[in-house]
């Protein structure tokens, strides 16, 4: 059974992982952020050997088809975590992309788009402007060379999907509670999980999660996923650095276009002013 660490990109996905990857050290011993033990899903190596075969000699709707057989054929019994970037459903064909059968359930992050948009920005190394317009498109997706192409959908889809993925229970958090409020919000993952309820651990793993901590060992040893050379993929781990980037008609962009989802997540007021 898979327990899906599910996020938009830039929405606090590696830093779930690198917590529950402390979450199994003991005393000093700290997560190393090139050797997580929760992998990538649509790793083209993993779906070859799941599914018998090679991603490179099929189409994309034909990898598509095959993600859910692939999620089907692992050991039921057993539980295993694992990242992914697509959306719960096809934003296009509607068509699930995700196996209920085969969930134990998903550990969803959501942030508040504003600041996607900043941090994916500077993750792909594109303008703000070109991010944005991604962000509303339904048939954007993600995809590296070592990866299978993920569809994603718009932002506010992506959400959508996951919050409300039929067959699956899925645990919700924000990314800016995750900041405010650490302990309560990763403890009601470990809750979720079922992976620990020891608050010593807990407040442990935590502490070894820091950002300055993930800072300081990309800069020594860099970081195997950033996607753009150059570009820091731990750049600021803050909520709200939006408001000194976008101008005001990027913000308007943003909020016409996620408004529902905006509000029902508290990232915009009753009258349509961001928090």
């Amino acid at each position: 059974m898979i327990i899906w660490i599910a996020s938009y990109p830039k929405s606090g996905n590696t830093w779930l992982r690198v917590f529950l990857d402390n979450l199994s050290k003991f005393g000093d011993e700290r997560a190393d952020i090139n050797r997580l033990g929760i992998d990538n899903f649509d790793a083209r190596c993993l779906f070859d050997s799941l599914t018998g075969w090679e991603c490179t000699e099929l189409s994309q709707d034909e990898s598509n088809r095959l993600r859910i057989c692939a999620q089907d054929s692992l050991d039921p019994n057993s539980i295993f975590l694992y990242k992914i970037h697509e959306a719960f459903a096809h934003p296009l064909s509607g068509m699930p992309l995700i196996s209920a059968k085969a969930s134990f359930g998903a550990i969803y992050i959501v942030r508040n788009p504003l600041d996607v948009a900043v941090s994916f920005a500077n993750h792909l190394g594109r303008g703000i402007d070109r991010v944005i317009r991604l962000m509303s498109l339904n048939g954007s997706h993600l995809g590296m060379v070592a990866q299978l192409s993920q569809p994603m959908g718009t932002w506010s889809w992506h959400v959508n999907s996951w919050v409300n993925a039929p067959g699956v229970k899925v645990h919700v958090i924000r990314y800016e509670d995750m900041l405010a409020d650490p302990v309560p919000t990763f403890t009601s993952v470990c809750r979720f999980t079922g992976l620990s309820e020891d608050d010593e651990a807990i407040a442990r793993a935590i502490e070894n999660s820091r950002f300055e901590a993930l800072q300081e060992q990309e800069q020594k040893n860099g970081f195997r996923e950033t996607f753009a050379q150059g570009r820091s993929f731990f750049r600021q781990g803050k909520a709200g650095t939006w408001r000194e980037v976008l101008t005001p008609a990027q913000v308007d962009r943003v909020i016409h276009s996620h408004y529902d989802t905006m509000k029902r997540f508290g990232y915009i007021k009753a009258d349509g002013t961001p928090v």
